[in-house]
């Protein structure tokens, strides 16, 4: 009996965090309900307004038109602000509803649009504190054990030994299973833009490095996800919050083949290999560099 409680307060504190982690989705759901409400409450109080106007008329040309010993003009002047006042009461309390309704129905859109706007920020933030431990990490490494040393644990690279008949046995490097790192990614025949021929691939991929480098310089920033675009790769994630920028990095974007000495890359450059994995060399999240750099 006695973890009865413990586990009602963790049931609780779990529902409390799961609509915690939805509010941005309800609030949202909520005021997109409430403004359409809104504009049926002001719509069928805009059919009851004829009937309140032509009733406040009525009571003014009464109290114009009475004549008695009795009633005097400044009698008559304080009943038509009176019946003024009641007019607009009876005026507020049919629009009334409509704009509390759609007074919530926009604090909860605003809402839902600054939760959404920290989480995003402190996202970003993670992100970029994330992409700067990893690069101070593979700094060391470079300076340790080589840019050949880096690669090799970057990609999982490993030396196989092959022979084929009549000839000699030849040692290749091939990259190991997985993605080999979070940006990169191959050009091969998955890819729209792939052709059977190695020598046009090269060509391909100068041309369009050339293209993004001159937007690079031109408008200042390029995200990751255009330059997959460009070369008929998939989207991801991250390339949608990481790119370069001017002034926050080289200024100069690098698909990683045509200075990369290794192997496959000279197999590539030189028509003897038609895929190719591209490294870009990204300047990380850009939304917080954009600002002041361009």
């Amino acid at each position: 009996m006695s973890l009865v409680p413990v586990a009602i307060t963790k049931t609780v504190a779990r529902n409390q965090l799961l609509l915690q982690k939805s509010s941005p989705t309800l609030l949202f759901g909520a005021g997109v309900v409430g403004v359409v409400a809104s504009t049926v409450l002001a719509c069928r109080a805009t059919l009851k307004m004829d009937d309140v106007l032509h009733e406040a008329g009525m009571k003014i040309d009464f109290a114009n038109s009475l004549e008695h010993p009795q009633y005097s003009e400044r009698d008559r002047t304080k009943d038509i602000k009176v019946i003024k006042v009641q007019t607009v009461v009876t005026i507020v309390k049919l629009y009334g509803p409509a704009v509390i309704v759609g007074g919530l129905s926009i604090a909860a859109l605003t809402r839902s649009h600054t939760i959404l706007s920290r989480r995003n920020a402190a996202l970003t933030a993670a992100y970029a504190a994330l992409e700067k431990g990893f690069n101070e990490y593979r700094a060391r490494v470079v300076a340790q054990y080589g840019e050949e040393a880096d690669r090799d644990l970057r990609y999982g690279t490993r030396e196989i030994t092959t022979k084929e008949k009549g000839k000699k046995e030849k040692t290749v490097t091939r990259v190991g299973l997985g993605d080999p790192s979070i940006y990169a990614r191959f050009f091969d025949v998955s890819s729209p833009s792939w052709d059977k021929e190695p020598e046009y691939n090269m060509i391909f991929l100068k041309c369009q490095q050339n293209y993004v480098n001159d937007l690079l310089h031109s408008r200042g920033h390029v995200f990751l996800n255009e330059v997959y675009d460009l070369l008929g790769i998939p989207r991801s994630k991250a390339g949608a919050v990481v790119g370069w920028v001017m002034g926050a990095g080289d200024d100069f974007i690098n698909f990683g083949v045509f200075d990369d000495k290794s192997d496959k890359a000279r197999d590539f450059v030189n028509g003897f290999e038609g895929s190719i994995l591209l490294d870009f060399n990204v300047d990380g999240v850009i939304f917080d560099k954009i600002e002041g750099k361009e």
